[in-house]
């Protein structure tokens, strides 16, 4: 496994600027999860890595080594497409052996069994090996494309949001082991969601992207208890993060313009009156939906609690997040 360093990487597509100086070292075994928008360069990050595309300005270095000119086989990576990609021609058991049968890695044939066996288990596709790659569902196909990268052992593996297509248990079970494979194995993963579940739970560092810029980089607990912007503070969260006018609850800072409480931030049964609009039961936890001044908001209460649509609760900010009319942090 390796380190891998993008120093001042820019990349355009026309007019359309997708990396604007990216400079970010991901540490060796580490997992590392790309948050933001379409369009705010996390593909083309990865793409950056692989060498499926060629930066403009700026290098990229794996395990040390300037990876200028080298294609993708030279590279060591594997990576997994949001679209499956399969030869449609060949069965489960083939596509997953594939990788293996290069003439580079040279793999024995026990070696080639014992690890399609193994992935094909954890993937739960040990049933589905002599089947034609056409006959699978679609989510059986990204489970098959997900294989094909982990029975290989690169250097770096590349994700773009390789769970998506799956339903919301297998997506649950396989986060699970896709973290404890990258934990167990000491690979270095980078990952690119939409799904701030995935990040909070599977990365050991994220970052935050926004226009093709990298506006902050660290643990989930650091940028969900740290952000520098309202920005980084709504890439994680949920319910999302709830900005409002900064002097709604009273005297703000100097330069704030807005202040941004988490459910959690929000303090129940003292401080000011706030109407409660709808009530929503979640099993282990109670969501509310409030309106104070004028604005709404969502916070948390307990599982069991009596409150319902037209009750007043009492709230207050506790440590709330503070930020000025650019979206920056203010201390």
């Amino acid at each position: 496994m390796a380190e891998v360093t993008l120093s001042g990487i820019s990349k355009s597509f026309g007019a359309e600027v997708a990396l604007d100086d990216m400079t970010m070292t991901i540490p060796d075994g580490s997992f590392v999860v790309l948050l933001g928008p379409t369009g705010a360069g996390k593909t083309t990050t990865l793409r950056m890595v692989s060498g499926l595309d060629k930066p403009d300005a700026g290098r990229v270095q794996i395990g040390g080594r300037d990876m200028a000119g080298l294609t993708p086989a030279q590279r060591d990576v594997a990576m997994v497409f949001q679209q499956y990609s399969l030869y449609p021609h060949l069965t489960v058991r083939q596509n997953l052996e594939f990788p293996l049968r290069s003439p580079i890695l040279k793999t024995p044939q026990a070696e080639i069994d014992r690890k399609v066996g193994e992935v094909a288990e954890i993937l739960q596709i040990s049933h589905k090996l002599e089947n034609k790659a056409t006959a699978l569902s679609g989510g059986e196909m990204q489970r098959v494309s997900i294989g094909r990268a982990l029975v290989r052992n690169p250097s770096v593996y590349l994700m773009d949001e390789p769970l998506s297509s799956l339903d919301a248990k297998l997506r649950s079970d396989l986060r699970i082991e896709l973290k404890g494979i990258q934990a167990n194995s000491g690979a270095t993963l980078l990952y690119v969601t939409h799904d701030q579940i995935e990040a909070m739970t599977m990365a050991t560092h994220v970052g935050v992207l926004d226009h093709g810029r990298l506006v902050q980089f660290g643990s989930p607990r650091e940028i969900y208890e740290d952000p520098v912007s309202v920005y980084a503070a709504g890439r994680l969260g949920q319910p999302r993060i709830n900005v409002l006018p900064a002097d709604v609850f009273g005297p703000a800072p100097a330069m704030a313009t807005h202040i941004g409480l988490r459910p959690e931030q929000i303090v129940q049964g003292d401080g000011q009156d706030s109407f409660v609009q709808r009530v929503e039961h979640l099993g282990d936890q109670t969501r509310l939906h409030l309106t104070f001044k004028d604005h709404d908001l969502i916070t948390v209460t307990n599982a069991h609690t009596t409150l319902k649509g037209g009750d007043i609760v009492k709230i207050r900010p506790e440590k709330p997040f503070y930020f000025d009319a650019a979206g920056a942090r203010v201390a």
